[in-house]
């Protein structure tokens, strides 16, 4: 059984690997709307203005989940919603459970309140939800040593392996989840950038068991540019639900973690989701899809194994099949192979120790953004491209990655010339 001990040394949090951005300009009416509000000097209510509110409710109702207001709060991002959501339900001595790789935001909250996260395994199609059958064993486990597993994070599309689990996989694990007494939070941050929506299917667990599960969504994964923090959580409308939600604003109060008036108005018209804000992100996923799939042919074409992506600006590569060039390298690890490529590709490669993996395995993930070009102009060329593939830049982006990845490969074959 994996362990994320409190007293690990897993590497400083702030230098933990943020949300992959999409590497584009601020969308001009999101822009406009901040820029309106920036004279407000009031500050905004803990938990969100009814504006907001109603906006969210609004969010998830067009996506078949009813909300009224007293169902939602928001925040400064969803590290902050979380770390008061973890507080509550796991504040007086209960334990987290989390999937092998998770968003590597996510454990840190647990080791802050002096909690273990207990890793369990996911099934080797897709990652963010954990195997039902390890999840059981896993609680069995926990509770013989005496632990007191209570909450489990999961997110349908997940980040670090932009795969989306199938409804099969989610219903066997969020009924063995409930069936043990464990209250879910579905981090739902990446589901409006499928790939493929006609193709894949996502479905919420609070659709499955809307009695106990919280839904947390970051408004930087396809709504608002990651420096303007924002997002939202959706209880279950039930007794347990209500003193939750209570608890959480508690936490929120005591933390100072409200939104900024100016971000606060953004959020609000991003969330009710006008033809601007739908035709960006809806432009967004199509090109970020794009070249996701063709650095995912690049790393697999080198020996490295990954998934295909199917959601996010990232894909998840397991360089396993290279150990022996890299060893040959003086890489053995996670930490040193992230160094290795952050240096030759010149953009943020991080391990999958990050993300909970063992160091051992050498595993990365690595977002689509740097591959856009470096300038506003190359990013928005990239956006309004039909082919953005054939664009110079990103030409000479892949042809970098592509590169990189067959140095690795080739390490053993090269000689130095006598």
């Amino acid at each position: 059984m994996r362990r994320t001990d409190p007293g690990e040394d897993h590497g400083p949090v702030r230098y933990g690997p943020p949300l992959p951005a999409d590497g584009l300009p601020v969308l001009p009416e999101l822009a406009a709307v901040l820029s309106a509000a920036a004279s407000r000097a009031d500050a905004q209510p803990v938990g969100g203005a009814p504006a907001l509110l109603e906006a969210a409710c609004g969010y998830w109702t067009r996506r078949g989940l009813p909300t009224v207001p007293d169902q939602v709060a928001a925040g400064p991002g969803a590290p902050a919603l979380l770390l008061a959501l973890t507080a509550a339900l796991a504040g007086d001595g209960a334990d987290i459970l989390v999937p092998r790789p998770c968003a590597a935001w996510w454990a840190p909250y647990a080791r802050v309140l002096g909690r273990p996260a207990y890793h369990v395994p996911t099934p080797a199609e897709s990652g963010g939800v954990p195997d039902p059958y390890a999840l059981l064993e896993t609680v069995r486990r926990v509770r013989e040593e005496g632990g007191d597993p209570r909450l489990l994070v999961l997110s349908v599309a997940d980040d670090p392996t932009a795969t989306v689990s199938p409804p099969e996989l989610l219903h066997e694990t969020v009924e063995a989840a409930t069936a043990e007494g464990l209250h879910l939070v579905s981090d739902e941050t990446w589901r409006d950038t499928v790939h493929d929506p006609r193709e894949t299917v996502l479905l919420s667990p609070a659709e499955m068991w809307p009695d106990q599960v919280t839904v947390v969504t970051d408004l930087a994964g396809a709504l608002l540019p990651p420096g303007w923090p924002a997002a939202v959580a959706r209880f279950p409308l039930t007794a347990a639900g209500r003193h939750l939600h209570a608890r959480v604003l508690d936490i929120l109060t005591a933390l100072g973690a409200r939104i900024a008036a100016p971000v606060a108005a953004a959020a609000g018209y991003a969330l009710d989701e006008p033809p601007p804000v739908a035709e960006r992100r809806e432009a967004t996923v199509r090109l970020h899809a794009r070249v996701a799939a063709a650095a995912h042919t690049a790393v697999v074409a080198a020996g490295a194994l990954a998934r295909p992506p199917q959601a996010g600006r990232h894909l998840y590569a397991d360089l396993a099949p290279l150990r022996e060039p890299l060893a040959a390298q003086g890489v053995g690890d996670a930490q040193e192979l992230e160094d290795l490529l952050t240096a030759r590709l010149g953009m943020p490669a991080p391990g999958g120790h990050r993300f909970g993996d063992d160091l051992g395995a050498l595993r990365v993930r690595l977002a689509t953004g740097p591959l856009l070009g470096g300038t506003d102009e190359d990013r928005t060329e990239c956006l309004t491209s039909p082919d953005p593939l054939e664009l110079p830049h990103v030409q000479r982006a892949l042809t970098s990655l592509r590169s990189a990845f067959d140095d690795l490969r080739d390490a053993q074959r090269w000689e130095p010339p006598r």
